[in-house]
């Protein structure tokens, strides 16, 4: 499954998108505009609050014949019937969620170092998300970027898909994309732009 995997993976955060817009309204512009990934990660949501909102964007992703993947969540992934889970550092580990997945639901996971990298790549992860690659306020908690050079050195070692995250734009696309990443993981360029449309076509023209 991995072969497929698209290469723009957007992860959600509510608290970016304008004032005056619901996030479904955001997301379904972007499934329209053509995003074949999503992460549904509002992290400050319950479960209950969660579950209704996961259900909705499950429906709309199907709708797009796109992929959604659940932030840290089994049991809302498995709720919803969504493709997929991401897991973090405070995650159950990845070895035990595919135990309880089984191989047809999608692993991600959040790494930060190469031994997280390694790590995850040991216990069966589908793919990666590596980064800050630079700097981004919404990552500013996992320290300093790691840079372009250590997500080189990455790409050159892992042997599963690599996203690159953090600061993505499309200023830095092009240097980032020579790395031989697979992918970028994209935020803010897109869930706080004006024109998340736009903003989405400007980012497929430099992948």
């Amino acid at each position: 499954m991995t072969q497929s995997l698209p290469n723009l993976y957007l992860i959600t955060d509510r608290h970016q998108i304008q004032k005056g817009r619901h996030l479904l309204e955001v997301l379904e512009e972007l499934l329209q505009a053509g995003v074949k990934m999503i992460q549904l990660r509002e992290k400050d949501l319950s479960a209950a609050e969660l579950y209704p909102l996961a259900k909705e964007l499950r429906a709309l992703c199907h709708r797009h014949k796109s992929l959604l993947l659940i932030n840290d969540r089994i049991d809302l992934a498995q709720a919803v019937g969504a493709d997929g889970v991401h897991l973090g550092g405070h995650s159950l580990p990845i070895k035990v969620a595919r135990k309880i997945l089984g191989s047809s639901y999608l692993i991600g996971a959040s790494t930060h170092s190469a031994t997280e990298v390694k790590s995850a790549q040991n216990q069966g992860a589908d793919f990666i998300t590596y980064g800050p690659i630079y700097f981004t306020p919404s990552k500013a908690a996992y320290g300093n970027p790691v840079g372009i050079e250590s997500l080189h050195d990455i790409c050159d070692t892992c042997k599963i898909p690599v996203y690159a995250l953090g600061g993505i734009k499309t200023n830095n696309m092009k240097e980032t994309l020579q790395t031989g990443i697979h992918g970028v993981a994209i935020i803010s360029a897109l869930i706080s732009d004006r024109s998340p449309t736009e903003a989405f076509k400007k980012l497929v023209l430099e992948l």
